[in-house]
């Protein structure tokens, strides 16, 4: 059970930081303030994202291995 919890923070930490991520991407590029390769969902967010549910997953509680 501990591992679908630690699973559970991880994919849930993983979407809000997209959408999180995606939302300030979109301001950025509207105001004009982004580089023009700016884009959603590029590598930028999904590699920040991912990294947001890395720690979430790493600080979650596990089970004690024998």
């Amino acid at each position: 059970m501990p591992e679908f919890v630690a699973s559970l923070l991880a994919a849930a930490a993983f979407c809000l930081t997209l959408l999180a991520l995606n939302a300030l991407t979109r301001m950025l590029i509207q105001a004009h303030l982004g580089p023009p390769d700016l884009g959603e969902t590029g590598f930028l967010q999904l590699g920040g994202a991912l990294v947001v549910a890395r720690i979430a997953y790493r600080r979650s509680p596990h089970r004690g291995t024998f």
